[in-house]
């Protein structure tokens, strides 16, 4: 049975991992930078050679937590459709909930595109 509460925990857990994902986006795009200006420099391969592990470890992070986000919007979907389904369809829980399917939606649709 869905409550309201498991609502607010799902769409703060959907939040969390959407700023996860957002961070480990970010730190690549900082690592790839100071792999290349690593190379740029010359640096030492065994250095170089580290920081290209470090850069490939942030990669492998994306998708994982981009599979998370999916698990999660769809449970949050499916809580929201229950608590519908209960006729609790107002509250200041449930538009946050709203808000945030349609904020993910609309990311994944971009990134799709």
């Amino acid at each position: 049975m869905a409550t309201i509460r498991n609502l607010k925990i799902k769409t703060s857990t959907c939040k969390r991992i959407e700023k996860e994902l957002h961070s480990y986006e970010k730190e690549v795009e900082r690592e790839a930078a100071k792999t290349a200006a690593m190379k740029d420099k010359g640096a030492d391969p065994y250095d170089l050679k580290q920081q290209e592990n470090v850069l490939g470890e942030s990669r492998m992070m994306i998708p994982d937590c981009h599979k998370r986000l999916e698990d999660a919007l769809a449970e949050l979907k499916s809580t929201l459709a229950e608590l519908e389904e209960t006729d609790e369809k107002e509250g200041p829980e449930i538009e946050d909930a709203k808000k945030t399917v349609a904020g993910l939606e609309k990311q994944f649709h971009t990134e799709d595109a």
